[in-house]
């Protein structure tokens, strides 16, 4: 009898019921206060716990689907890049490492880029993920925000960009750090282009990402509570071997000695990066509108050539010199010498021809 209800009973209901498996992210502890929230209820809130406002960590999809209208965007695709140039292995491969991440993560490396609607205005926006080697800074990555920003040149658009970054990926040695001059460039092309390039840093952003692009946005934004810095604040606090300040390396912390320039809840993010968009692309629209001349670097581009505004009393301040139309003085070989912009319109100088002087060959 114990035979029947300890094995064959058990095996019988096994078969007529099946077992509910629980997730193990059906509830979210917060790491502030240790309020348990259901996470169905927490991905409803942007992640937000609801008690105390404390902004955890998110993906990569997510930022773009909550940022872009009705969440709706274009994957930009991404050249591709060597996968373990320097064949790296610690405790295990680095193959290894990336193909768990691509497997948990679904994305091909820790930059996903997207082009989209926000508020009916065309933006692209490019957004780490922490799940995929820390959100680390390799060459796909560097790649990825290099494609990202020339995307944004090309479609004469705003560049944003979501920074979550724990610094450069050690697996790629040098290679993952000549990503920071490399994005610097491609920051210089939208400035040429002057496009709005727009970072929100959340937590954590550091490291060499802090240090090169995510720090020469036209406007920086943070979410509350980020760490934003290069090296932690223990690594500080054990090198100087004083005690650092509260709030020290936090968003609010920066925001009050100038370092950013403002601190947006995560439910105004959206609305904020759109009213952002809007006044930093209104001059270059109501130029298109008005069919005034492209302007690269300050200067007025005209018949392929850029020539400074003109200042000061005369034609108005708007108005475009023609360098065709300038005269050209000569020299006294005979050669024309084309005037620079920023001496065009200028008279020509005065050029004083020298008497030579025979020599005195008294005694």
């Amino acid at each position: 009898m114990n035979w029947i209800n300890n094995v064959v009973r058990p095996k019988i209901r096994s078969f007529l019921t099946t077992k509910r498996e629980v997730p193990d992210n059906l509830w979210v502890k917060c790491p502030d206060t240790g309020q348990m929230v259901f996470y169905k209820d927490l991905e409803a809130n942007q992640f937000v716990f609801p008690g105390s406002g404390y902004h955890e960590r998110m993906t990569a999809p997510a930022r773009l689907k909550h940022v872009f209208d009705d969440g709706v965007y274009e994957r930009v695709p991404v050249a591709g890049v060597p996968l373990d140039p320097l064949k790296f292995r610690d405790s295990r491969r680095y193959t290894e490492r990336l193909k768990d991440a691509r497997a948990d993560t679904e994305m091909d490396d820790s930059v996903l880029v997207g082009e989209g609607k926000l508020e009916d205005r065309t933006v692209v926006i490019a957004a780490h993920d922490m799940r995929f080697v820390g959100g680390s800074l390799g060459m796909a990555a560097g790649e990825a925000v290099i494609t990202g920003m020339l995307r944004a040149v090309e479609r004469k658009c705003p560049f944003i960009l979501f920074a979550a970054s724990g610094g450069a990926r050690m697996q790629e040695g040098i290679l993952s750090l000549m990503q920071m001059p490399r994005t610097t460039i491609a920051v210089q092309r939208l400035r040429e282009a002057r496009l709005p390039y727009i970072v929100v840093m959340t937590n954590p952003t550091t490291g060499g990402v802090t240090a090169s692009y995510a720090m020469l946005g036209d406007i920086h934004i943070a979410e509350p509570g980020a760490l934003i810095c290069f090296a932690g604040p223990r690594v500080i606090q054990q090198t100087i071997r004083e005690q650092l300040p509260d709030g020290f390396q936090r968003a609010e912390y920066l925001l009050a000695h100038g370092m950013i320039d403002m601190v947006v809840h995560r439910h105004k993010m959206r609305e904020t990066l759109a009213r952002v968009c809007r006044l930093t692309m209104r001059r270059q629209e109501e130029m298109a509108e008005a069919g005034q001349p492209r302007h690269v670097n300050g200067h007025a581009a005209h018949k392929g050539m850029t020539a400074d505004i003109k200042r000061g009393p005369g034609p108005g301040k708007n108005d475009v010199i023609d360098v065709e139309a300038v005269p050209v003085p000569a020299t006294e070989r005979g050669e024309a010498i084309r005037p620079s912009a920023r001496d065009a319109g200028k008279a020509a100088p005065v050029i004083a021809k020298a008497t030579p002087t025979k020599p005195d060959t008294r005694t």
